[in-house]
C-alpha cells in the first residue's frame, strides 16, 4: 500500500497540487465505505436481531435502532479526522477546516444520540404505575435543548480557537435577549413544573375548559403544550400556560369517588298543588314504598290535631298531607331502593324557587356507575318514571302552550269523541 502511494506520488510529481487533492477525495471514498459496512454490518444486523424478536413494531424499538444508526456515524468522522493527519502535502488551513468540520459533526452526532437516550428514558418511565400522574416529557424536553445549547457552544468555539468558557461568559451580556427569545420556554417550564408539584393535570384526565373549547381526556402533556383530544374525536392543543392562568375543570374527583351527580329538576304546575282526602292517603298506600311515611305522617298529624283540638283552635288550622309532599317522599324512598343510585353519596329531593315555570322539584344523587352511556341510561330511566308516575299524585308538570293550539293526536284504536253540533 505504501509502495503504490509512492509510485502514485512519483508519477504525479510533475502536477505537485494533484496528489493531494487524489488522496483527499480517496480519503473521503474511504470514509463513505467505512461507514456503508458499520450500517450494514450494524444497524442491519441489529434490525434483524430486533425482527426476529418480535420487537419491530415497538417505539422503543426503533428509537434504540435510530440511537444506534446515529453513533454509527461517528465511526466515518473520526476515519477522516485521523486520515488527513497523515496527507502530505495538504495546506495546513484545509487541515486544520477538515478536523474542525468533523468533530464539530462528532459533537452533533452525540447531540442526536443523547436526544435519543432521553426519549428512551421517557418511554421507561412510561411503564411505571405513577408515569401520568407524574409525567417527565417537558424536563427532558429542557434537557435537550441546553445539550444542544452546549454542542452549539462548543462548536462555535472549536472554529474560533477559543475556550468554551469564554463564550459562556459572554452569555450573561446578552441574557435579556435569551430571555426574550425562550420566554415562551421558560414561562411553559414553570407551569409544568407548577402542574407537576400540585397534581393538576395527569394523562388520562377528563378535563373541561370553555375557554379553549377543550372538552375531553388529556393525551399528551409536554413541554409547551398540553393535548386534549374532545368528545367528537378533535384535538385540541392548549399552550401549558393556559393551565395555570384560566380557570379549567378537572373530572378526576368524580372519576375517583365512582359516582356521578344527577341534578335535573321536574317543575311542577302549581295548581295541581292540593291537600290529600282520605280516598287520595288509601289509593297511595298501594305503594309499598310510602307505607312507612304515611304511617308516621298520620301520627303526627293526629297528635298535633289533637293538640289544636285540646287547645280551642279553630279546625282550619289544622295539618294536612299534601300531594306534592308525599310525592317528594316517594322520590326519596325510590332513589334509597334504586340499586343504580350511589348509596354512599347524598341523595335528597328539594324544592327551589317557584317562579313563573311553576315549582322546580329537585332531583340531587349520584350514580354508581361513571360511564356516559350507562350514565345517561341511569338517569333518563329514572325520570321516566317519576313523570309517568305524577298523575298518580294528581300533580300536573307545567308545560309551556305550544303552536299545536291544544290540537292532540288521537291515539290507535281510540274510541270516537263525538263532534258538538254546530
Amino acid at each position: 500500500m505504501i509502495n503504490c502511494l509512492e509510485n502514485l506520488q512519483k508519477i504525479l510529481e510533475p502536477y505537485p497540487w494533484s496528489y493531494p487533492v487524489i488522496t483527499v477525495a480517496a480519503l473521503f471514498v474511504l470514509a463513505a465505505l467505512v461507514n456503508w459496512v458499520t450500517k450494514k454490518i450494524l444497524v442491519r444486523g441489529t434490525h434483524k436481531i430486533v425482527k426476529s424478536l418480535s420487537l419491530e413494531g415497538s417505539a422503543e424499538q426503533r428509537s434504540r435502532l435510530l440511537l444506534i444508526s446515529r453513533l454509527a456515524n461517528i465511526i466515518p468522522l473520526l476515519v477522516l479526522t485521523v486520515g488527513v493527519t497523515i496527507v502530505p502535502g495538504l495546506p495546513v488551513p484545509v487541515l486544520t477546516l477538515i478536523r474542525k468540520v468533523c468533530s464539530s459533526g462528532v459533537l452533533i452526532v452525540i447531540s442526536l444520540a443523547v436526544s435519543e437516550v432521553l426519549n428512551l428514558i421517557n418511554m421507561a418511565y412510561q411503564r411505571r404505575p405513577d408515569a401520568d400522574s407524574k409525567p417527565i416529557k417537558g424536563y427532558l424536553q429542557v434537557t435537550k435543548i441546553l445539550v444542544f445549547v452546549i454542542a452549539v457552544v462548543l462548536i462555535i468555539a472549536n472554529f474560533l480557537d477559543r475556550s468554551p468558557m469564554i463564550l459562556l461568559s459572554g452569555i450573561g451580556a446578552v441574557a435579556a435577549v435569551l430571555m426574550l427569545i425562550f420566554q415562551d420556554t421558560i414561562l411553559s417550564l414553570v407551569a409544568s413544573i407548577q402542574l407537576g408539584s400540585n397534581d393538576m393535570v395527569r394523562v388520562g384526565d377528563w378535563i373541561e375548559m370553555p375557554s379553549q373549547n377543550a372538552d375531553g381526556d388529556v393525551i399528551d402533556i409536554a413541554l409547551h403544550t398540553v393535548k386534549v383530544q374532545n368528545w367528537d374525536k378533535t384535538i385540541t392543543t392548549l399552550p401549558i400556560r393556559k393551565l395555570i392562568t384560566d380557570s379549567f375543570k378537572n373530572w378526576r374527583g368524580m372519576t375517583n369517588a365512582g359516582g356521578r351527580r344527577i341534578m335535573r329538576s321536574i317543575y311542577i304546575d302549581q295548581k295541581s298543588i292540593r291537600f290529600l282526602e282520605q280516598k287520595d292517603i288509601d289509593h297511595l298506600k298501594q305503594f309499598v314504598i310510602l307505607d312507612e311515611y304515611l304511617k308516621e305522617k298520620q301520627l303526627e298529624l293526629t297528635d298535633w290535631n289533637q293538640r289544636l283540638a285540646e287547645s280551642g283552635a279553630n279546625p282550619i288550622n289544622s295539618r294536612r298531607v299534601t300531594n306534592l309532599g308525599t310525592f317528594r317522599a316517594y322520590i326519596s324512598q325510590y332513589l334509597s331502593h334504586n340499586p343504580h343510585i350511589h348509596k354512599d353519596m347524598i341523595a335528597m329531593v328539594r324544592q327551589l324557587q317557584p317562579g313563573v315555570t311553576g315549582i322546580p322539584l329537585q332531583v340531587y344523587c349520584f350514580t354508581n356507575d361513571i360511564r356516559w352511556v350507562v350514565y345517561e341510561n341511569i338517569q333518563a330511566d329514572l325520570f321516566d318514571h317519576l313523570l309517568a308516575i305524577m298523575p298518580e299524585f294528581g300533580l300536573r308538570v307545567f308545560q309551556q302552550c305550544s303552536d299545536s293550539s291544544g290540537f292532540i293526536l288521537p291515539m290507535a284504536n281510540a274510541p270516537e269523541v263525538a263532534q258538538p253540533k254546530e
